[in-house]
């Protein structure tokens, strides 16, 4: 059995007896999510994370099973690593690899985490639009993580097939995320709705499905007469899953900026998505402070995308992925600060009129 198994099986055992342990043990109750335990799952996440970057950092090499110059130097040139590399020294060639392919987990996951926070915008509307109770907020966002998950798993070997047969591919990704980041700029105070009954999950899902028309605690299936429904909390659940879908057609390209490896590709993007629950906790009540996010959203993207289309002459230039996670990292602090610094004025009412 390879070592890329291996490492993969590895990696997907410990996401399930993640997800296992949550669910089972410290969820078995459904509840509201408070700040604090949000705050203590998001530093449990983030530090895994960390972990898993360090194991890179030092074990990296057994991802691929690498024991050879050679094989180094095949690995390096299939997944356009940016790093320079000497037949002579292949220990020091080694720490090299290993301390690149760790920067850019962990430049992934960041941007991965911060594209998500827009995520948090659209789910915090889809629970109020159908007046989900927050009890059943952790119930709906789990399962969507485990949807989330098996999509992402398809996108992205898709996405690096497609890119190891068709390299032109990536002045493709490039430009969608540039022009996707200037409407995310131009769009930027336009206000999102939901409207439940017009959504097009929704209706789709009637064309197919008889839908309860009342919330039944925390089930997504129902029985009434000898006929079975789903209820509109499982239909709330296709709109997360339908809303991560939609965001990973952004998402999953900006990664690929950073890295080709597919493994690394998918490592950071679910270390976020594990942490996205935590995070809409943590945000749910205070997001709307930061209203500077989805111009430094825009940015990101406009930033990655050209990093795409410029690639060859960027590494020429010995613009490395540590440059690539400054900048990014750059360009989300001076947007929360900004948000901080300067805050949204509310408008003021308009003056009663007296009879």
């Amino acid at each position: 059995m390879s070592n890329e198994v291996l490492f993969f099986g590895g990696f997907l055992l410990f996401v399930v007896l993640m997800l296992a342990i949550d669910l089972g043990l410290f969820n078995r109750k459904e509840h509201a999510v408070k700040l604090r335990e949000a705050a203590i799952m998001s530093a449990v996440w983030v530090a895994f994370a960390v972990g898993f970057y360090f194991i890179l950092k030092f074990e990296g090499d057994q991802l691929h099973g690498i024991t050879s110059f050679a094989q180094l130097e095949a690995i390096t040139r299939e997944n356009l690593h940016n790093i320079k590399i000497n037949p002579a020294d292949y220990e020091g060639s080694l720490r090299i690899y290993k301390n690149n392919l760790a920067i850019e987990f962990i430049t992934g996951y960041v941007v991965e985490y911060a594209l998500s926070v827009d995520n948090i915008f659209v789910m915090v509307l889809v629970f109020s639009a159908f007046g989900v109770e927050e009890k059943y907020y952790h119930r709906v966002l789990f399962w969507g993580i485990v949807g989330a998950v098996l999509m992402r798993f398809l996108f992205i070997f898709l996405g690096a097939t497609l890119i190891s047969e068709f390299g032109w591919i990536l002045y493709l990704f490039g430009a969608f995320l540039v022009y996707t980041g200037i409407m995310m700029f131009v769009n930027r105070n336009v206000e999102d709705k939901i409207d439940p009954e017009n959504h097009a999950v929704v209706k789709f899902a009637s064309k197919f499905v008889s839908v309860y028309p009342e919330f039944a605690g925390k089930r997504f299936f129902i029985q009434r007469n000898g006929k079975r429904f789903v209820t509109p909390l499982f239909i709330v659940l296709l709109i997360i899953e339908f809303t991560d879908l939609i965001f990973a057609v952004d998402s999953i390209p900006a990664i690929f900026a950073v890295t080709k490896d597919p493994y690394i590709v998918f490592f950071s993007n679910i270390f976020a998505i594990l942490g996205l629950r935590s995070m809409f906790f943590l945000l749910v009540n205070i997001i709307h402070k930061f209203h500077y996010l989805k111009v430094g959203l825009s940015f990101l993207l406009v930033f990655i995308g050209l990093k795409m289309l410029a690639h060859h002459w960027l590494q020429t230039w010995g613009f490395t992925t540590t440059h690539s996670l400054f900048v990014i990292l750059l360009i989300l602090t001076i947007s929360v600060v900004a948000s901080l610094l300067f805050p949204k004025k509310l408008g003021h009412p308009e003056n009663e009129k007296h009879l």
